[in-house]
């Protein structure tokens, strides 16, 4: 079955990857300094899931987002 409104491109991008690794690392990390009960470092993690989203946003405005021009479209 088609998909009506096009390929919405799930996020298969280089400022969606660099986005989703920033912020999975960062929260396996605070989960760990969670668990360590280390708050300077569970907070300092927290900060970088909100990096995170900056970059992949900043990524995505550079071109290397899903559809942008410095990305190359790959058939399914």
């Amino acid at each position: 079955m088609s998909n009506p409104i096009g390929d919405p491109g799930h996020g298969h991008s280089p400022a969606a990857w660099t986005a989703v690794i920033i912020m999975l690392g960062a929260i396996a990390i605070g989960t760990f300094a969670f668990f360590l009960d280390v708050p300077w470092l569970v907070w300092t993690c927290a900060g970088l899931v909100v990096v995170g989203l900056i970059v992949g946003w900043a990524m995505s405005r550079a071109g290397y987002g899903v559809g942008g021009s410095k990305t190359v479209t790959k058939a399914h």
